[in-house]
């Protein structure tokens, strides 16, 4: 018999707003960090902090501003996933379309019908949504005006803006995530929290004090929303993916550990409640430690997450001394060393199925919390034949081996696991590379990487592949 999921088991995908939405100035919407981000050579540099992007040249191109345009046709959409039988759609609000400026006393009336709209669609269709409140987001104004989380004040426009979803989806929505990837931060940090550095600033100094606050931020939004509707679930979200050492020398497996601490910085604190051994006594001889306020500790101890959800792409490889081995880095946002076990995507990101059961093992024995995996894909080139038709052969292998996995780490090894949303289930604009073209979806979009195209919606193969194993609660991945 083939091994399957409970039939509460939440399949679905995940998307992102400013990847997705498009209508970046439609119906009092304000402009926000990711519509600041260009595609082309100078993306990188800008979301690593490392340009300011008032420097662009005038002509450059914003993906996000228009994106795929679900701001106009979110119903097809909603319509298309529900077809592939979506028990659960991770999506995340744009804080600019609530708060155009991010200090407005009143929410934008637009913004929250908007999304009201999608999660009654979604409910319609029984779909459980599991709502972001911040996937890479912040109002332009607050990042002018305060230099994006570098500054406290942040923390309670962002309390505003949890405190006013909170309240308009009590009874609708039950799942909710704080951040996106809070860890990512700390290898993008203008994309992640809006940090532009100053010229001889100590950069892992300014990106621990973010760090702080927007933990902080999050402690605040789990306890209101505890406060709200004791039935809220909200969890933490971070970037997974084991560190693996290069050999068997005690130092390259030391260098692993370091660095698994560098990433569970955050969901350590998320999930306990508070620094960790090994953070507070590397910030001390840093000299970094953040400047905390009174009272923070207490928040941080009283506003635990109910779970722990995470994104899965690939593994990563360290050693303790690379100019000794030879080893190439890999192209994913996090720099890694390429693992010669392992195949690579178009985009250099190693493909490691095991790795995805590891990560959920390392987690569960951590944390003893639920999990969740709420990102998981293939970013790949997709050709559309002549009759529409798109064979992409490759995401179902990709997927099929990561499902699989990830079935033998509850069925096997009895990993507590409420769900898992793909990413992303329609062609959207890649976050790191702001490219059309590197596409994740089991639905095709017409457009290129320039923005142009029709726009139109048209089902993969992977499409029909993806409904066969949900209906079969994953017993079926052929």
């Amino acid at each position: 018999m083939r091994k399957h999921l409970p039939k509460e088991f939440l399949w679905g995908g995940a998307t992102a707003a400013n990847q997705l939405e498009g209508g970046w100035d439609a119906d009092g919407k304000g402009p926000g960090l990711i519509d600041m981000i260009p595609w082309g050579p100078d993306r990188s540099a800008v979301m690593r902090g490392q340009k300011d992007y008032h420097t662009l040249p005038a002509d450059a191109y914003y993906p996000g501003r228009k994106a795929i345009d679900h701001y106009h046709r979110w119903k097809e959409d909603i319509a298309l996933f529900a077809e592939m039988g979506f028990k659960c759609y991770r999506f995340s609000v744009s804080w600019t379309r609530i708060f155009p400026t991010g200090e407005e006393e009143q929410p934008n009336e637009a913004g929250l019908a908007f999304y009201e709209s999608i999660v009654d669609e979604c409910r319609r269709y029984g779909i459980e949504p599991l709502i972001t409140l911040c996937h890479f987001e912040l109002p332009v104004v607050l990042l002018e005006k305060y230099g994006g989380w570098r500054d406290r004040r942040i923390i309670q426009a962002f309390v505003r803006l949890c405190e006013t979803l909170f309240r308009r989806f009590r009874g609708k929505v039950k799942y909710w995530l704080t951040f996106n990837e809070i860890n990512m931060l700390m290898h993008l940090p203008f994309g992640g929290a809006g940090v532009c550095f100053r010229p001889g600033e100590d950069e892992d100094r300014v990106k621990y004090q973010v760090a702080h606050h927007e933990l902080v931020a999050s402690a605040l939004a789990v306890q209101l929303g505890h406060e709200i509707d004791p039935s809220f679930r909200i969890g933490c979200m971070l970037a997974g993916g084991t560190y693996y050492p290069w050999s068997c020398n005690p130092e390259d497996v030391w260098a692993a550990i370091a660095q698994d601490h560098v990433n569970y910085f955050f969901s350590d604190i998320q999930v306990r409640g508070y620094y960790a051994g090994y953070a507070r006594k590397k910030l001390e001889r840093q000299g970094i430690m953040p400047v905390m306020e009174p009272g923070d500790a207490e928040i941080l101890a009283k506003g635990t997450v109910d779970f722990v959800s995470f994104s899965y792409y690939s593994s990563r490889c360290i050693a303790a001394h690379p100019e000794r081995i030879g080893a190439q880095q890999t192209t994913s946002a996090a720099k890694t060393l390429k693992n010669p076990h392992l195949a690579s995507s178009e985009w250099g990101w190693q493909i490691d199925p095991l790795g995805l059961r590891i990560v959920l093992n390392n987690l569960y024995d951590r944390y003893q919390k639920p999990l969740f995996i709420v990102e998981n894909g293939l970013g790949a080139k997709d050709v559309a034949e002549a009759d529409g038709s798109i064979h992409d052969d490759y995401r179902i292998a990709y997927l099929r081996a990561h499902i699989a996995a990830m079935i033998d780490a509850v069925v096997e090894d009895g990993v507590e696991l409420w769900g898992y949303t793909s990413w992303a289930p329609i062609d959207l604009i890649s976050a790191s590379t702001g490219e059309m073209s590197k596409r994740y979806g089991y639905i095709y979009v017409d457009q290129d990487d320039a923005g142009v195209g029709t726009l139109e919606r048209r089902r993969k193969d992977s499409f029909f592949w993806y409904k066969k194993v949900i209906a079969s609660q994953g017993a079926d991945l052929d």
